[in-house]
């Protein structure tokens, strides 16, 4: 009998992962069922893990915010704070208010005092 040559599609199926897994170490990145075990886990992970890296975030953002304003003397707290910027309806976020914190505490301590100054305590 004479050979029979087979389609493309299952070759270029193949090396499309082969391109995926080519930073992988090892039979990761040369052998076909290991390299597709090993892309299936790593969207698993990187899926998991843009969850985790907004929580992360924000848990850097409070600290920052609560480390800054117990630094500069304010009389309150940091949810106290969140509390009475989002009663004056104020367009800061978390993230805002992190940044100005590390660059510019002169900025977070005036933004405090005028909210403390229109405040309800």
């Amino acid at each position: 009998m004479t050979r029979i040559r087979r389609g493309y599609v299952a070759r270029r199926r193949r090396t499309k992962i082969r391109l995926f897994a080519s930073t992988f170490r090892g039979t990761h990145s040369r052998l076909t069922r290991s390299t597709i075990q090993q892309k299936m886990r790593a969207l698993v992970s990187a899926h998991r893990d843009r969850g985790r890296q907004k929580r992360n975030f924000r848990r850097l953002w409070i600290t920052r915010i609560n480390a800054a304003i117990r630094k500069i003397g304010v009389s309150y707290s940091y949810s106290r704070s969140i509390h009475d910027l989002y009663k004056r309806q104020s367009l800061l976020n978390r993230k805002m208010l992190a940044q100005i914190a590390i660059s510019n505490t002169n900025c977070l301590y005036m933004i405090s005092n005028k909210i403390l100054k229109k405040g309800y305590y």
